[in-house]
């Protein structure tokens, strides 16, 4: 295991451009702490974002696990430039005529999209620590150190949705092509879950239950799944929620079923394209 994530780290280091796209990934995250400087003074409307509670333990784990993911398409054009430069530059089958296995090239690829999460998520636990040792209102261990289950849901999703980058990748073999198949992929499950809105639009009752009950399956729907949007769960939002006739009943939980259901997509992403890889003439 250690050698082939070596392998793929020396490709990686003499790749300027995964290097830049890391960097900028990187830098991203840590820019969640810029939200903290945001104030408003407008006469004697005064308005400070980090006094909201949004940096609270445990509300922090949540709402910073949920912005951090949106900054994985930087990671995702490392992952599928990772898999478009082993064709363009001839490294996969350089490597497979040294004596590497296709399958051993496969995992040594999934090895990289678990590290690449795996740092993720130990610098976006970094960062929300700082930070909620700084802002937070509530510093007991017991509530420092609870909903931690938003960290396990981001280090999965970002291991789905790397997965399927790869899969994309061994696909079409361009980047770029790659990406916007990506894309695609999205509008079409949008697209999908629009209709299945227009087809129960006559239930008077509980239709976004029977869309959610659906569109679940889905990839991309079922890894959006795993962080539900943090702020609905703020005080402040409650408050006006609750002032206009509003209130949530939102289950924000890290769902077991939301979970399996990003594993089996991924383990299908990864054998697609070993089964992929194994089947092309090289």
């Amino acid at each position: 295991m250690l050698r082939l994530i070596q392998i793929e780290f020396h490709k990686l280091r003499h790749n300027r451009a995964s290097k830049v796209l890391s960097i900028i990934y990187f830098g991203l995250l840590t820019s969640i702490a810029l939200i903290a400087a945001i104030k408003f003074d407008i006469g004697p409307i005064k308005f400070h974002l980090a006094d909201q509670g949004i940096f609270n333990f445990p509300y922090i784990w949540h709402f910073n696990t949920y912005m951090a993911a949106i900054f994985k398409f930087f990671l995702l054009l490392v992952i599928v430039s990772m898999m478009s430069n082993e064709y363009s530059y001839k490294t996969l089958k350089q490597n497979l005529i040294d004596g590497l296995s296709k399958k051993e090239f496969i995992l040594s690829k999934f090895y990289t999209v678990i590290v690449f999460s795996a740092v993720s998520t130990i610098f976006v636990f970094g960062v929300s620590l700082v930070l909620g040792l700084i802002y937070s209102d509530f510093n007991e261990i017991s509530i420092i150190f609870s909903n931690l289950e938003y960290l396990f849901a981001f280090f999965i999703k970002l291991v789905g949705f790397f997965s399927f980058g790869l899969f994309l990748g061994i696909l079409i073999k361009r980047s770029a092509f790659a990406v916007a198949a990506m894309i695609v992929w999205l509008i079409i499950e949008s697209i999908i879950k629009g209709l299945l809105y227009w087809n129960y639009r006559n239930i008077t009752t509980g239709i976004d239950e029977a869309v959610s009950s659906i569109m679940q399956f889905f990839p991309l729907e079922a890894m959006a799944n795993l962080i539900k949007e943090p702020f609905s769960r703020l005080g402040a939002v409650k408050s006006v929620a609750s002032q206009i006739g509003e209130n949530f009943t939102k289950d924000y939980s890290v769902g077991v079923l939301n979970v399996v259901i990003v594993l089996v997509w991924t383990t299908i992403f990864i054998y697609s394209s070993y089964a992929l890889l194994k089947k092309r003439d090289l």
